[in-house]
């Protein structure tokens, strides 16, 4: 990892990454301190080689002249992109790797759909070393041929998300966004909406394998560590955590499903687990059968001596969250109480 050896104190985080789409997005006044940072950057990493043959050429222009294309060959394929910001009052004991749901990107927690902070500020802020990913096929990772990703991606029309991830009963969507109506008390800025679609990617669902893979090896890079995972990635982050539980320091998931059983709640008996979940998830029944499947691991992680712990945002008084608090209006009491549960585990200085 390069180190810059200087103190970043005029990279303004707040009026950068955030804060300049909150200009044109939001009324938020800017007048945050700025970010103090020992080291900022991005690699990638994973991926593996391909050759591809039997493919016919082709003529492509290309800046104005016409060229003969090879799709023939040797590829890398598979990559994940990953950003890392350092701050320089470093108080979380280790890095914490923030990782996106499915169909989205790390941007999940760069910023809010309106222009506000992400997690990514609001805990480099709190004194975490922060990785964000774009995990394969996703976003910065870059995508690949057909051969490599089977299936065909899948894409999402403006009005999936609405119900599906608990904005609104079944229809309450309407293309006027007068005519939209949301839960009540939501915590969304439904004003943003479409900029929450914008953020969507294609996906596929023949990835999975690639995806672990590449998360297991960023792991294995930065950690020992914190993982908060979010939706797809709660059991890309359970995965990673069973073969590297040495590594893996906490586990938090935000309305992420475990996948184990017995024996995997044993391995995972000195890894603490907290899973958040906001309001209505009663009114789901994909979350709701999710809560009941992470309520049966957090049995098991009772019995085997270790801890899962249900979170229910709603009855710690805080209201109005959907599938996507890191990007709601409250999004900051929400990351402290994420903060305040690591500390309590031991890992803020």
């Amino acid at each position: 990892m390069r180190r810059l050896g200087i103190t970043l104190v005029g990279i303004t985080l707040a009026a950068g990454l955030a804060a300049g789409s909150a200009l044109a997005q939001s009324k938020e006044p800017i007048a945050k301190e700025p970010i103090a940072l020992r080291d900022i950057g991005s690699f990638h990493l994973g991926g593996r080689y391909v050759d591809i043959s039997g493919k016919p050429t082709r003529e492509v222009s290309i800046g104005g002249a016409t060229q003969t294309l090879n799709p023939n060959g040797t590829y890398l394929v598979e990559q994940m992109y990953v950003q890392y910001l350092l701050p320089q009052n470093r108080k979380g004991k280790v890095p914490l790797l923030m990782w996106h749901g499915g169909g989205f990107t790390g941007v999940t927690y760069e910023s809010t759909p309106d222009g506000r902070e992400g997690w990514l500020n609001i805990f480099v802020r709190k004194g975490w070393d922060s990785y964000v990913s774009d995990a394969v096929e996703r976003g910065r990772a870059g995508w690949a041929m057909p051969e490599v990703f089977a299936g065909d991606p899948v894409f999402l029309t403006i009005d999936a998300p609405w119900v599906t991830w608990r904005f609104g009963s079944p229809g309450s969507f309407d293309k006027d966004p007068a005519k939209r109506r949301p839960y009540p008390g939501s915590q969304f800025p439904f004003e943003a909406y479409d900029n929450l679609i914008r953020q969507i990617v294609p996906r596929w669902t023949s990835t999975n394998d690639a995806i672990q893979a590449a998360y297991d090896q960023l792991v294995d890079r930065v950690c020992p560590c914190v993982l908060l995972v979010h939706s797809q990635s709660g059991a890309f982050g359970y995965a990673a955590a069973l073969k590297r539980p040495d590594k893996v320091k906490a586990l938090v998931i935000v309305e992420g499903t475990i996948r184990g059983d017995a024996t995997t709640a044993a391995t995972l008996k000195n890894v603490p687990i907290m899973v958040l979940y906001g309001d209505n998830v009663d009114k789901s029944p994909m979350f709701s059968a999710q809560l009941a499947n992470n309520r049966k691991m957090a049995e098991l992680a009772k019995t085997a001596g270790g801890s899962i712990e249900i979170v229910s945002l709603p009855e710690l008084g805080i209201k109005g969250n959907s599938h996507f608090a890191m990007m709601e209006k409250n999004n900051a009491e929400v990351a402290e109480v994420v903060h305040k549960w690591l500390a309590g585990k031991g890992l803020v200085d």
